[in-house]
């Protein structure tokens, strides 16, 4: 990787691309986790949501909690507790406090300590630890698939019943997957911001190795 990609003193426009071979690379919940796809288009989509957390689980695979490296909206965390540990760390006693200079306080500890907050933000002034909002310095837009994608709901057959007892000796179930789809998504590092938030040229190169 050369020192052009890794250096967070400038702008950096890219271009994502990645493809799925019968896979389901973002279901909806609203159409049985069928693979989202335009209705008018039918293009394949994968949200912006979906892709962060694709780098927020690399990061926490790879870099296994260690300082400075977790993450905010992880999987079965609980936001509230993420926060009061930045207030205890920035040394803030109690909580509820109105004072913007300990905000900032907090909101600057979270950003240390978590990677996905200095990269991406988070709105963090949801419950009675306050550490305000940040605006991070890497975007993500939805990745939609150069062509149309037809997906597939295929039946599925289990040889292990749910619940002792039952006559049946399979079950039913379904799997969506999209057979083949090139997609293409669009993303955005802003130097400025990146400034506030404390991320560095090694939070960028850990982001592009995720990717």
């Amino acid at each position: 990787m050369s020192d052009l990609h890794t250096n967070a003193e400038v702008r950096h426009d890219f271009v994502l691309l990645f493809d799925v071979t019968d896979g389901n690379p973002n279901g909806d919940p609203d159409a049985g986790n069928l693979p989202r796809v335009d209705p008018e288009t039918m293009q394949g989509l994968v949200t912006d949501v979906c892709l962060k957390r694709k780098v927020r689980d690399f990061v926490a695979a790879t870099q296994g909690g260690r300082e400075g490296f977790r993450i905010y909206v992880a999987h079965e965390s609980v936001l509230y507790n993420q926060q009061k540990e930045a207030y205890q760390a920035a040394g803030i006693t109690g909580s509820k406090t109105k004072d913007s200079k300990q905000h900032d306080l907090a909101r600057d500890e979270m950003c240390r300590l978590f990677y996905d907050v200095r990269t991406f933000g988070a709105v963090m002034s949801t419950t009675e630890f306050n550490c305000g909002q940040v605006r991070g310095p890497l975007q993500l837009t939805s990745a939609r698939s150069v062509d149309p994608v037809v997906p597939m709901d295929l039946t599925i057959t289990r040889v292990a019943v749910t619940r002792t007892g039952e006559e049946k000796e399979t079950e039913m179930g379904r799997k969506a997957l999209v057979p083949y789809g090139l997609y293409r998504g669009h993303g955005f590092y802003s130097p400025s911001l990146a400034q506030r938030t404390g991320f560095s040229s090694d939070d960028l190169e850990l982001f592009w190795a995720s990717l």
